[in-house]
């Protein structure tokens, strides 16, 4: 079993499909042959210095958009009101 660490947000099968994409990508674009472990060396350098901070932007995003939900269902709410 494959050790968790906190920059591990993905499952172990997206890992593996993103490091199959990583192999495919250099072979492609920049003519260069890969293996496994460098791709999930790679993989595993991204996800740790950039995958939380994209984790942290979505539950952001997230937020900000609850909170103008609420905001604009407070005006309908108010929008309703008998006088």
């Amino acid at each position: 079993m494959a050790v968790k660490r906190k920059w591990d947000l993905i499952s172990e099968e997206e890992k593996q499909e993103c490091i199959k994409e990583l192999i495919g990508f250099f072979s492609t674009e920049r003519d260069e042959e890969i293996g496994i472990i460098a791709a999930g060396n790679i993989l595993d350098h991204f996800m740790k210095n950039i995958g939380i901070k994209l984790y942290n932007k979505g539950v952001d995003d997230s937020i900000l958009f609850r909170k103008e939900r609420f905001e604009s269902l407070g005006i309908d709410m108010e929008a309703i009101l008998k006088k």
